[in-house]
C-alpha cells in the first residue's frame, strides 16, 4: 500500500521509478506521502482546548519523526532499502526549522508531540522566524554568526488564509498564519501555529546577522532573540512578543466564537499555557480584547485569570523579563492602562514591593503579572519548584500557595530513542516488547537482564556502532577524526556561565598538563562540546574561543593528541544532538547547584545509556533518586550550600585561585601556548572573570569535579560493571517521558 502510493507520487511528479529518482525527488515524494497520511488521521478534538504559547519550538527535522508517529517508518525504510536507497541519506535533504535555540524550545517540541500522542486538543502558538537564532560558523577560533534560512517552497509549513491586524504605537501590521502538523504516535494530529508578516524583507540582513532593527515592518520575524545589547534590540523583542500574543489572543477568541462558546465562560473551553515570560503580554491583551467585545474590566480580569497558567523555567533573575514602562508606552500604548490597572490592584492589596508588577524604577515585571493573574504557577523539576517556593518566589508562594505546583520536564521517547537510536530501540523491542513506546515505565522490565552478560555485551556493541556513526558524521561535516575506542565525554547545551562549560575547560587543561607530565590515561578521552553563545553574551563567546584554542593546541601536540581530543561541534542543533546523544559515554550535567531549572539533555543521555556526571541540580536530583548512588557520579556543593553563599556573599573566587593546583589551570588560559593561537582580549577577559568575579562559582567545585571525573574514567575500564550501570540508567529513564509530564499538566492544570 505504502509502496504503491510512493511509486505513484514519483511517477506523477517526476516520471521516474524509485530506483531512478534522486534523493531530493524521493524526499519531496515522501513529504507528499506523509502529508496525505496526516490529512487522513484527522485532528484531535475536545470541548476544551489548550493553547501553548512559546517564543521557541525547536522541532528538528520532521520526516522520520512523522513516519514513526504515523506507523510508516519501518515500511518506508524497507522499501527504500530494497531499491538501493537509504532513509538516513534522504533525511539529510530536509532543512532543520530555525524556530528555537535551547532546552525551552526543545521542551515545547516534545510537549506538542506528547499532547498529540495523548489525543488531547492542544495547539502550539509561536512565530515563524526566517533565520532562527543564527547559524554558527567557526573562524579564527571564534564563533561567527550568520543567518540560518530554512523556509523553502516545499516544506512542512502550510500557509493558511487566516490574517489578523496587530496595532503597535503609531502603526499596524497584518499577520499571516502558517501552520505545521504535529502528529501523535498512533493518534490524531494537532497544529503548531506560526505567525508571520508578508512585508518581511530578508535582504535587510547584510553581513553576518546585522540588520536595521528599527524597520519593524521588514524585520519583525527575521530572528529569534535579536541582539538586545541596545535599546533598538530591546524594543524589537517587545514588538515580537506583542505580535505573538496579540495574534494568539485573536486566534483564541476567533476559534471560541466559531465554536459558539460563551466568552463570559471562556475558561471552560480554553486554557493558555504561558511558556516562560516571553508570552506574558497575552494577559493584558486578552483583557483588552474582551473589553472590546463589551465585557467590563472586572469580569475580563476574572475570566483571563481563570484561563492563563504560567511555567517558570529559570531562577536567574536576569532571565525574568522586566521591561521599562517607557519602552512599553512606545510599542504597546494600548496595553499600558490595563497593566497599570493590574498593578494598582496589587498595590492596594499588598504593601510588599517584591510582589508588585511595576517597581520603583518604572519597570514592568512580566513574571509577577503571570503569577497574580494566572491560576497556576509551575516549576519544571522537584528541586526547582522547591527553590521557587522557598526562595525566589517565596513572597508569592506566601500569598498563593494553592497556585504553585511541580511538573518535572520530560522528553519524547519517539524522537530521542526510536528515531535517534533505532538499533537500541529495536533491541529493546526484542527483549521486552513494544509497550514502553506508549508507557515508558515499562522500560523497567529491562532490569531482569541486569546480570545477563549477553544482553550487556549487545548494549555495548550498539553503543560502539553509534560511536562509529558519530565519527563518520563529524568526519563528513567538519573533517574531524575521532577514535571510537576512546571515552566520549559530552557537554551539549546553551553556552551560559551557570552551565559551567568553563569548568570543563579547566578539566581539559588539567588533563593536558597531566599528559605532558607523563601521566598517560589508560584509554584515550574525547571531550565534545556543542553550544551557541548569544551574540551579546561576550563571556560566553570567550569560552567558545578558549575551547577552540584548546582544540587546536591539543590537535597539534603529537605527545598529547593520541590520548586526548577536544571537539567543538559547529552549529549544534537537533540533528547534531541526535548523533551525539546515542554515542555518549559520560553526560556532563555540571551546572552550579540551584541554577539549572531542570535540564532535558540529562534525560536524553540517560535514556541512551550514558552515565551522568553532575551536581545535585535540576532533574539530576531525580535521576539520582531513580538510579541510586552507584549509577550516577555526583560532585560539588549542594543547592542549599550555594544559596547560602549567595546570601552571605562569602564566595571569593580569588581565594580558590590562589591554591597552586587551581592557579596553574586558570593561568594556562593566558599562557604563551594559548596566546599563540588565540586572541589576547578574549582570553584575558575570561581569565580575569574567573579570578575576580566567577559569579557561578566555577572554582568552588573544580577540585571535586576533577577528582570525580578521574573516578568516572577509571570505572569505565571495568566494562561489566559499567554496562550494568548503563542498563540500569536506560531502565529507569521511563519517568522522564514527556507523556508522563503532559498527563500531569492535563490532570492538574489544563483539565482538557
Amino acid at each position: 500500500m505504502v509502496q504503491e502510493k510512493l511509486f505513484e507520487i514519483l511517477d506523477n511528479r517526476f516520471g521516474k521509478t524509485l530506483k531512478e529518482a534522486s534523493n531530493e525527488e524521493i524526499y519531496l515524494a515522501l513529504l507528499e506521502l506523509t502529508k496525505n497520511s496526516i490529512k487522513k488521521k484527522g485532528k484531535n478534538r475536545g470541548n476544551k482546548k489548550l493553547y501553548y504559547i512559546s517564543a521557541e519550538f525547536l522541532i528538528g527535522k520532521l520526516l522520520s519523526n512523522n513516519l514513526i508517529n504515523l506507523g510508516l517508518y519501518e515500511d518506508v525504510k524497507k522499501i527504500l532499502s530494497e531499491n538501493g536507497k537509504e532513509l538516513t541519506e534522504i533525511e539529510e535533504i530536509e532543512l532543520e526549522p530555525s524556530l528555537g535555540n535551547g532546552g525551552l524550545g526543545r521542551l515545547a517540541a516534545c510537549f506538542l508531540d506528547s499532547i498529540a500522542t495523548l489525543g488531547l486538543n492542544g495547539d502550539g502558538i509561536g512565530l515563524n522566524y526566517h533565520f532562527g537564532l543564527f547559524k554558527q560558523e567557526f573562524q579564527d577560533n571564534k564563533q561567527k554568526a550568520v543567518k540560518n534560512p530554512w523556509i523553502t517552497s516545499d516544506s512542512w509549513l502550510n500557509k493558511t488564509d487566516i490574517k489578523f491586524e496587530v496595532l503597535f504605537g503609531g502603526f499596524k501590521v497584518v499577520s499571516s498564519l502558517y501552520d505545521i502538523d504535529v502528529t501523535g504516535y498512533n493518534k490524531g494530529c494537532n497544529k503548531l501555529n506560526l505567525f508571520d508578516i508578508d512585508t518581511i524583507d530578508e535582504t535587510l540582513v547584510k553581513d553576518g546577522i546585522n540588520f536595521d532593527k528599527e524597520e519593524i515592518k521588514k524585520n519583525l520575524t527575521l530572528f529569534l532573540y535579536p541582539d538586545d545589547s541596545d535599546k533598538a534590540g530591546h524594543l524589537l523583542r517587545i514588538y515580537q512578543q506583542y505580535f505573538m500574543v496579540s495574534n494568539a489572543a485573536q486566534l483564541i477568541l476567533t476559534e471560541a466564537e466559531e465554536n459558539g462558546y460563551d466568552l463570559h465562560k471562556l475558561y471552560n473551553h480554553v486554557v493558555i499555557q504561558i511558556n516562560d515570560t516571553h508570552p506574558s503580554m497575552v494577559i493584558p491583551e486578552l483583557i483588552r480584547l474582551l473589553g472590546e467585545k463589551g465585557i467590563e474590566i472586572n469580569e475580563a480580569i476574572e475570566i483571563v485569570s481563570k484561563t492563563c497558567a504560567y511555567t517558570n523555567h529559570t531562577i536567574l533573575a536576569e532571565a525574568l523579563e522586566k521591561w521599562p514602562i517607557e519602552y512599553l508606552d512606545k510599542v504597546v500604548p494600548q496595553l499600558m492602562p490595563i497593566i497599570r490597572e493590574l498593578d494598582n490592584r496589587i498595590k492596594l492589596k499588598y504593601n510588599d514591593e517584591k510582589v508588585q508588577i511595576i517597581d520603583k524604577d518604572s519597570r514592568v515585571h512580566m513574571a509577577h503579572m503571570d503569577i497574580h493573574y494566572g491560576f497556576s504557577v509551575n516549576g519544571v523539576a522537584a528541586l526547582h519548584t522547591d527553590i521557587l517556593k522557598n526562595e525566589e518566589l517565596k513572597p508569592f508562594y506566601n500569598i498563593y500557595p494553592e497556585k504553585f505546583n511541580n511538573k518535572t520536564n520530560g522528553i519524547t521517547f519517539r524522537r530521542w530513542l526510536i528515531h535517534c537510536n533505532n538499533e537500541l530501540s529495536n533491541y529493546i523491542d526484542e527483549l521486552i516488547g513494544e509497550e514502553y513506546k506508549l508507557d515508558a515505565t515499562k522500560l523497567e522490565n529491562l532490569l531482569k537482564y541486569v546480570d545477563n552478560k549477553e544482553v550487556l555485551n549487545k548494549i555495548e556493541e550498539i553503543k560502539k556502532s553509534n560511536k562509529i556513526e558519530l565519527k563518520n558524521y563529524l568526519k563528513k561535516t567538519q573533517n574531524i577524526d575521532i577514535d571510537e575506542n576512546s571515552i566520549f565525554d559530552i557537554q551539549i547545551k546553551r553556552l551560559h556561565e551557570y552551565k559551567r562549560q568553563q569548568m570543563n575547560v579547566l578539566y581539559i587543561i588539567h588533563k593536558y598538563l597531566d599528559i605532558k607530565n607523563g601521566n598517560i590515561p589508560k584509554r584515550p578521552i574525547t571531550m565534545i562540546f556543542g553550544a551557541k553563545a548569544a551574540p551579546a553574551y561576550i563571556i560566553a563567546q570567550d569560552i567558545i574561543h578558549t575551547i577552540l584554542c584548546l582544540q587546536e593546541i591539543i590537535e597539534n601536540d603529537s605527545e598529547v593528541n593520541k590520548h586526548l581530543k577536544v571537539v567543538m561541534v559547529e552549529n549544534y542543533n537537533v540533528t547534531a544532538a541526535s548523533k551525539l546523544i546515542p554515542a555518549c559515554d559520560v553526560s556532563e550535567q555540571i551546572s552550579l547547584a540551584s541554577k539549572e531549572a531542570s535540564g532535558t539533555g540529562n534525560m536524553k543521555f540517560m535514556l541512551n545509556g550514558a552515565l551522568t556526571l553532575g551536581t545535585e541540580d535540576g532533574a539530576n536530583v531525580e535521576i539520582h533518586e531513580l538510579v541510586g548512588d552507584d549509577n550516577i557520579y555526583i560532585f560539588g556543593e549542594s543547592s542549599e550550600e550555594v544559596i547560602e553563599h549567595y546570601k552571605k556573599g562569602d564566595y571569593v573566587s580569588k581565594k580558590y585561585y590562589e591554591k597552586t593546583e587551581i592557579k596553574e589551570l586558570v593561568d594556562f588560559i593566558v599562557s604563551d601556548e594559548m596566546l599563540a593561537v588565540g586572541d589576547e582580549e578574549n582570553l584575558s577577559r575570561l581569565h580575569k572573570e574567573l579570578i575576580n568575579k566567577d559569579w557561578f562559582m566555577t572554582l568552588l567545585d573544580l577540585e571535586d569535579y576533577i577528582k570525580t571525573k578521574e573516578k568516572v574514567f577509571k570505572d569505565f575500564e571495568d566494562r561489566d560493571t559499567w554496562n550494568k550501570k548503563v542498563l540500569i540508567n536506560i531502565a529507569k529513564a521511563g519517568f522522564f517521558s514527556s507523556d508522563r509530564t503532559i498527563e500531569e499538566y492535563n490532570k492538574e492544570i489544563w483539565k482538557l
